[in-house]
């Protein structure tokens, strides 16, 4: 069997007073003709990166609107891991990224620092890699054992198990499937999207953060554009007493009494947090008392997540203002949430990014967010009112001083992006859109049926 996730109860009705009642009550009257569905989410992982985190909101609150939802992860191995993070990487461009990336950090010590970053991301498509792959995929298969109405399946990890199913117990392959993609596209390798590209046709749909990610060959007729979303009533997003939060800092050598900047990302090239340690020394000259956090959660496949580590820890060296926190120093969603509240300001300086969910954290926090105007960022920041879009390590350190030395404009930021984030980002919203999703799709069969049986009816003598 598949390993099943366990997740925490959630209610519905919890939402009406931050969504409205408008939005609860019509996400029951949408909920409605589907419950009892049978629904399955398959990823890669139970923790760590934003796709496990809004499997722990969107799952218990589809069941708390009638549905029967579980959600598994697939079968895997560390070869598989590093497989994944490779196919992860390529989809993403990394070629492309590592040359811009090493480009600039060449001026910093003399391209050593260029080579090993370069070391870390680059990744050929190669047939071994292609075997590993559809032999997990193969196995997850073998070992699914329940039939579904909807199953959803969550990035290129898992994407080839319903070929597999299909071939060997076609029985349980009769759902709706989704194939979920949360990667930016945009400049994906030529090789690895030609061999996901015949395994993705036999989904009934995809999903896909923005218009743009949408590559113009994808296989797929029904496509659905779902940006996704933050829980404001989970540990990471509640309100904290400050008195908690100042307790949390001090814990970790953090001064309450002095500035902090925070990024909060996985420990990857494409969150740059090498950039981020030169934006807050950039800052540093002027703001001497500044503090920098660079806080990531370390999962379960993502393999390069520690070589990535050491190479951040050697670039911050012995700056005791600088510091690099994981899930294994026991930082967990409560003080994740407290240094968020804490910052001056919040960094999310990626090279690419497919959203980005702790942009609207942070947003929802109050605080101002400077930010790369890369992927689904420029969704959540409005540029000169909830924070600012950047391009480079100047311009971003730039922004963040000013935020740093105007204490009004970070309030006037801030509460724009509350607001921006309650509009367009809660997790009402984003269930929403996946009921609405089912629903489509039950539409289709129902209407594809009808036309069938009139059809059959017409040829009969």
């Amino acid at each position: 069997m598949l390993q099943t996730v366990t997740v925490p109860t959630k209610a519905l009705d919890d939402y009406r007073l931050i969504a409205g009642d408008d939005k609860i009550s019509a996400i029951q009257a949408v909920a409605a003709p589907l419950r009892g569905a049978r629904v399955l989410h398959l990823n890669a992982t139970a923790f760590g990166g934003g796709v496990a985190e809004l499997l722990t909101a969107l799952v218990p609150l589809s069941r708390s609107a009638g549905l029967e939802v579980d959600w598994k992860v697939m079968a895997g191995a560390p070869e598989l891991w590093e497989t994944t993070k490779a196919i992860h990487n390529l989809l993403q461009g990394a070629n492309l990224a590592t040359t811009s990336a090493a480009s600039r950090l060449n001026a910093v010590r003399k391209g050593r620092r260029a080579v090993a970053e370069q070391r870390v991301i680059t990744a050929l498509w190669n047939p071994a890699m292609a075997e590993i792959w559809q032999r997990y995929n193969a196995l997850t298969a073998e070992l699914f054992d329940q039939s579904y109405d909807y199953v959803v399946v969550h990035d290129p990890q898992p994407a080839g198990v319903l070929h597999f199913l299909r071939q060997l117990k076609p029985e349980l392959a009769r759902a709706k499937w989704i194939w979920r993609c949360h990667i930016d596209l945009t400049r994906a390798s030529p090789d690895v999207w030609s061999f996901l590209r015949p395994y993705l046709a036999l989904y009934d749909a995809a999903i896909f953060t923005m218009q743009e990610y949408v590559k113009p060959d994808v296989p797929v007729s029904h496509v659905a554009l779902i940006a996704p979303a933050i829980d404001p009533l989970s540990t990471k997003n509640t309100d904290l007493p400050l008195e908690v939060v100042r307790d949390i800092l001090r814990r970790y050598d953090i001064d309450p009494d002095r500035p902090l900047i925070t990024q909060v990302s996985r420990f990857d090239p494409w969150k740059d947090p090498l950039g981020v340690i030169d934006v807050y020394r950039r800052i540093k000259r002027d703001i001497p008392g500044l503090q920098l956090a660079l806080v990531g959660s370390m999962a379960a496949d993502d393999p390069e997540g520690w070589r990535f580590y050491e190479l951040t820890a050697r670039h911050a060296g012995n700056d005791f203002d600088i510091h690099i926190l994981t899930n294994f120093n026991g930082v967990g969603n409560v003080e994740v949430n407290a240094f968020q509240r804490a910052s001056n300001a919040v960094l999310q300086k990626s090279i690419r990014e497919g959203f980005g969910l702790t942009v609207s954290e942070a947003l929802w926090k109050g605080r101002p967010v400077v930010a790369t105007a890369v992927g689904g960022i420029p969704l959540q920041v409005a540029s000169g009112q909830s924070g600012y879009l950047v391009q480079s390590i100047r311009e971003c350190a730039d922004r963040t001083r000013e935020l740093l030395t105007n204490p009004e404009l970070t309030s006037e930021f801030g509460l724009a992006g509350r607001e921006r984030v309650r509009d367009n980002f809660l997790i009402t919203r984003y269930l929403s859109d996946y009921l609405q999703l089912f629903g489509d799709l039950t539409t289709q069969t129902q209407a594809s049926a009808r036309t069938r049986t009139l059809s059959a009816s017409r040829s009969r003598p």
